[in-house]
């Protein structure tokens, strides 16, 4: 099942606090909002996208505990992105001066930024046209690294603040570079 869209922006002008209000009320239900303000629906994952995801999730966690650079989020996080649109990677990570520079208020709701890394897997009935485009904007409003990982095609495509997109075949290893330094996702594990 892919994405749903309700167009509601013509009817009701949903404030950021309603919104968050909505999604904490229908905890079963995976929002997240365009910048138009549409709702859109995510369906929940199945059980290979899911494994996959806690396996991404899981090496990214256990590298930031032992460099302790961050804050890791899994795919429940809601981000606040500067041009009003509110999305929730499959998994993503912050600088620990951004979580540090948050109110304890700000912490309790949706980040009010893009993190600086972020991946988006694919399940397999999602659109990559709409991936790409959910990618182009997280890269518009901040963020500074990002995979999507397309199990289907076993491709990745590697999103990076100031540079063309790069899109490798099968690749057997993604590396943060200077975003994560010394993390390093096997992918052997992902195909």
């Amino acid at each position: 099942m892919t994405n749903l869209t309700i167009e509601i922006d013509s009817i009701i002008d949903l404030t950021d606090e309603q919104f968050f209000q909505l999604c904490q009320i229908n905890k079963e239900i995976r929002f997240e909002r365009n910048a138009k303000g549409d709702l859109i629906i995510v369906p929940l994952m199945g059980g290979e996208t899911g494994i996959i995801n806690a396996e991404i999730s899981g090496n990214l966690g256990m590298w930031n505990r032992e460099t302790k650079l961050g804050i890791c989020f899994s795919s429940s996080l809601g981000c606040q992105l500067p041009n009003g649109a509110v999305r929730s990677p499959s998994c993503s990570w912050i600088p620990i001066e951004k979580w540090n520079n948050l109110t304890p208020e700000q912490r309790e709701k949706f980040l009010p930024f893009c993190p600086d890394f972020l991946v988006e897997l694919m399940s397999p009935d999602d659109s990559l046209s709409d991936t790409r485009e959910k990618m182009k904007e997280y890269l518009e409003n901040g963020m500074k690294l990002g995979w999507l990982i397309n199990r289907k095609s076993q491709q990745v495509e590697i999103y990076r603040a100031g540079k063309k997109v790069e899109i490798l075949d099968s690749p057997e290893t993604l590396s943060g570079k200077d975003i994560l330094p010394g993390f390093i996702l096997d992918m052997t594990k992902i195909w």
